[in-house]
């Protein structure tokens, strides 16, 4: 097949997608569900001007990993773009033209403040949803041109309830959270004043209400799901039964655009589903004692120590679980007084916190606990991405507690935790780290050491 005869077959499917690539909109997010398409519809778009020599796209992900994940956006580039000459370069592909599409992170906040002066015609953000709304206005500003293509954004997602977006676009959302079709692709405008968006029917209204300084932008929501993506339907006919092997909450919004649904309490690690057993099994094989500390002494933080095992066949057991609120010099003591009972064949995981402060804390506990199998893991993602593994197992049935007076406070805990804030989670995050410790990091004994 010759590159012409390639480059005329790469085109949107019919629906939701071509829609979002005939969008005229400044501002257009596409998707509000799995496998719609969106990734190869933002690569698309992206492509859109780069006949033009000074043309320059460019499409984020929040983290850098993200941009390189196995199937991910880089390699959907890289079976799309050569196809119409593209040769990669670094973290761009570079078209015969001399136009490009380059791909960047923005994995802190201030990550925005590496694009000052920029001009860039075309942003694209795949998976809006992992973009702060500062991070969203900064590069905002940077949209502009000078090669005569129009400056625009795109952006993709899957819902989230929590996230500017769920507001941005409740105009195109009904009341019970799904989108309203008849609204998909409908243009409205809207101004930032004082950091709150204002939206109007149509340009002029708002440039009547706000002078010829507000800059009104045209906006738009096209939802799409897996039943507007026949081509993945085809390479992966079992992609739907995966959504619908999701528990509801997750299955609501990545099945069904629904941009309203939040786990309750019960849901996520249900007490139901945990069994209690009289003595800890003879045939665990790994063991770790999983710290959580509290900021200070008073207050509704615990400090938790909560240790688990596993055995060959993925069981895991909740052994034990030290918790109180004491001071800084008492948790010390706690903490090595509950490794001496544990004895060496347990590993203690210890969390470290952001910043010098953090490090140093983390490097003077695995001091004291010289000897020991010992480690200090810095924390990231949300606390719900944390505890999917955990969440998971609990709820196919693989968790057990082992009989003791502390069982009714952890399952009090673990059965109300809905992952919002305000929500006491201290036993929720020691058994997601202690269950991410045997999983991830446990199939061999290394050294002491702060990670």
């Amino acid at each position: 097949m010759t590159d012409a005869e390639q480059a005329e077959r790469i085109k949107p499917q019919p629906g939701p997608q071509m829609a979002f690539l005939r969008t005229p909109a400044d501002v257009a997010v596409y998707g509000g569900a799995a496998g719609g398409g969106k990734t190869f519809a933002l690569l698309l778009e992206a492509a859109r001007n780069v006949g033009n020599p000074r043309y320059g796209g460019l499409i984020f992900r929040r983290t850098y990993p993200q941009i390189f994940a196995e199937g991910g956006l880089w390699d959907e580039a890289s079976n799309l773009y050569p196809k119409v000459g593209a040769t990669p370069v670094g973290t761009e592909f570079r078209f015969p033209s001399g136009a490009s599409v380059r791909f960047s992170h923005l994995q802190h906040e201030n990550n925005r403040f590496d694009f000052q002066g920029a001009q860039i015609p075309f942003i694209g953000f795949d998976e809006g949803t992992h973009f702060t709304w500062k991070q969203f206005t900064y590069l905002l500003g940077r949209n502009r041109s000078t090669c005569g293509v129009p400056p625009y954004i795109r952006i993709t997602c899957n819902p989230d309830p929590d996230h500017w977006l769920r507001e941005f676009l409740d105009w195109w959302i009904d009341e019970d959270g799904y989108p309203i079709p008849k609204r998909c692709g409908v243009l409205r405008w809207f101004t930032v004043q004082g950091n709150e968006v204002v939206w109007g029917d149509s340009k002029e209204e708002l440039l009547q209400r706000y002078g010829e300084d507000c800059m009104p932008l045209s906006a738009t929501f096209i939802a799409a799901g897996l039943a507007d993506n026949p081509a993945l339907l085809q390479k992966d006919p079992g992609y739907r039964a995966k959504l619908q092997a999701l528990p509801r909450v997750e299955r609501q919004r990545l099945e069904f655009g629904n941009w309203d649904v939040r786990e309750s309490a019960g849901e996520l690690l249900p007490r139901t589903s945990i069994g209690v057993l009289p003595a800890a099994p003879a045939k665990i094989k790994r063991m770790v004692r999983a710290w959580d500390l509290a900021a200070t002494a008073k207050g509704g933080d615990w400090t938790v120590g909560l240790l688990m095992g596993l055995d060959d066949e993925g069981f895991a057991y909740v052994l034990d679980v030290v918790r109180g609120q004491w001071s800084e010099h008492e948790v010390r003591e706690v903490i090595k007084r509950t490794a001496e009972q544990d004895g060496k064949r347990v590993r203690v995981r210890l969390p470290e916190d952001p910043g010098q402060a953090g490090k140093g804390q983390a490097s003077t506990m695995v001091r004291m606990l010289k000897g020991y199998d010992v480690v200090a893991r810095r924390m990231t993602g949300s606390k719900l991405t944390r505890a999917r593994p955990l969440i998971a197992q609990v709820q196919a049935g693989n968790v057990y507690l082992v009989e003791g007076g502390w069982n009714s406070a952890l399952l009090k805990e673990w059965d109300a935790w809905s992952a919002t804030d305000g929500e006491t989670d201290d036993q929720v995050d020691a058994g997601a780290d202690a269950y991410d410790e045997l999983v991830n990091h446990t199939q061999s004994r290394p050294r002491v050491r702060v990670a």
